[in-house]
């Protein structure tokens, strides 16, 4: 398991590097200038041409990589241009409301979507699991932007039972978590459904039947214990794309986390911020791949003998 692990940490790095220069590539070579939020209209070549020195604009972009790659590897995000604060210190600000979020949403997704992909497959092509199918297949389409929005006009506005905005107590959590939630619900029953419907057509399940061990018990103790693995896979991708989800929710809530950090920093061409804060979110998803595969091997005996 340990050898298993270090190969799945080493083969992070080449991930990581690759990461690091699409997302440095891709912001450098995108349209506009970090310096106009910065100058006043109508300075000089010669102001223009000292701010771009002092923020190493002028170099070559394989001198800029390298120079922010290695003030990375020693924990230096940088300094954001257009608030000229430390980086660290804004990602630090903004990064729990982020995971607070983050992770009651995943929460929510695999509770209720395991409990409705079970409910589907026990009730397997009855009205209840073509109800509870069509219910996560209608949550899985609708955007999560929009499903926010339509949130805060019924339940903020109209009844009023929830704030609209902000981050201040539980209740300003509640709109957002179902915002995120929903959509990984959806992905979640499914999986779970199917899984489930799987393992139950194994010989083992027969075998345990034939054995006069009663249904209830054969669910759950064996046929959900083996449907887990699938879904354990999902929702390891999940902890990445709820992080990346969150970025529009959030800017919808008007919650002061990552992707409202992000959304304010690229409308100002603020690279060091964006950098930072995409870099985080994809760290989230390798991190949350290597948990899934940590996981899986740990429940899966498979996969550990093809580890060793």
């Amino acid at each position: 398991m340990i050898t298993y692990l270090t190969r799945r940490l080493l083969l992070l790095i080449p991930v990581f590097v690759a990461v690091s220069v699409v997302i440095f590539l891709i912001l450098h070579l995108i349209p506009g200038d970090p310096l106009d939020n910065l100058l006043r209209v109508g300075s000089s070549p010669e102001k223009r041409a000292e701010m771009s020195a002092r923020y190493g604009l002028d170099r070559p972009l394989v001198v800029q990589y390298g120079i922010w790659l290695g003030n990375l590897l020693q924990g230096d995000l940088g300094t954001s241009i257009a608030s000229r604060r430390p980086v660290a210190s804004l990602i630090g600000q903004a990064l729990p409301h982020s995971l607070l979020l983050g992770a009651l949403a995943l929460a929510f997704s695999t509770l209720a979507g395991v409990a409705l992909g079970v409910a589907a497959a026990i009730w397997r092509d009855r009205w209840a699991d073509r109800l509870i199918m069509g219910g996560v297949l209608l949550g899985s389409t609708l955007p999560s932007f929009w499903m926010g929005l339509l949130f805060i006009l019924a339940f903020s506005v109209q009844l009023g039972w929830f704030p609209v905005s902000g981050a201040r107590g539980w209740e300003s959590l509640v709109l957002p978590v179902l915002t995120i939630g929903l959509g990984g619900t959806a992905l979640v029953a499914r999986v779970a459904r199917v899984a489930m419907i799987d393992a139950a057509e194994r010989d083992f399940v027969l075998l345990l039947h034939a054995k006069g061990m009663p249904p209830g018990r054969i669910r759950l103790n064996h046929v959900l214990r083996h449907a887990m693995i699938p879904v354990v896979t999902i929702l390891s991708l999940r902890i990445g794309w709820i992080l990346g989800g969150a970025v529009t929710v959030e800017y919808v809530f008007a919650r002061p986390g990552l992707g409202t950090t992000l959304i304010k920093a690229l409308s100002q061409h603020d690279y060091p911020v964006v950098q930072a804060c995409l870099l985080m979110l994809a760290m989230a998803v390798m991190l949350g791949t290597l948990l899934g595969d940590v996981v899986q091997a740990l429940m899966d005996p498979r996969v550990r003998r093809e580890a060793a």
